[in-house]
């Protein structure tokens, strides 16, 4: 069955960093777009990062700069390294895996989300 399975959420303080994981596992993993998602109480779940098969990324404008995804195909792992964090950057994130089939319908997967909270 397919996984994405997040970690690495918590508390930290306006400024910090933190690293989000998410593992994924029964599909092949190399074969879709992976992205990182967030949804703070009370507001529509929001792209926040991209990462294309070909390893091309894209970023919300607001975290330009200071958030990074990444991805190790050969590990099923991709990766949202958060720095300068604002308090609203306060959210769940969620691991998501895209493929576009020109033969199949589109393919969609979901985690369960972490929660990242930022705050003094």
């Amino acid at each position: 069955q397919v996984q994405l399975v997040e970690s690495g959420g918590g508390l930290v303080q306006p400024g910090g960093s933190l690293r989000l994981s998410c593992a994924a596992s029964g599909f092949t993993f190399s074969l879709f777009s992976m992205s990182w998602y967030r949804q703070a109480p009370g507001k529509e779940r929001e792209l926040v990062a991209t990462i294309t098969t070909g390893d091309l990324t894209n970023y919300k404008d607001a975290v330009k700069g200071r958030f990074a995804i990444s991805r190790d195909n050969e590990k099923n792992m991709v990766y949202l390294q958060m720095n300068s964090l604002k308090p609203e950057a306060t959210a769940v994130y969620f691991c998501n895996a895209h493929r576009i089939s020109t033969c199949s319908p589109p393919l969609d997967y979901w985690g369960q989300g972490t929660q990242v909270t930022v705050s003094a």
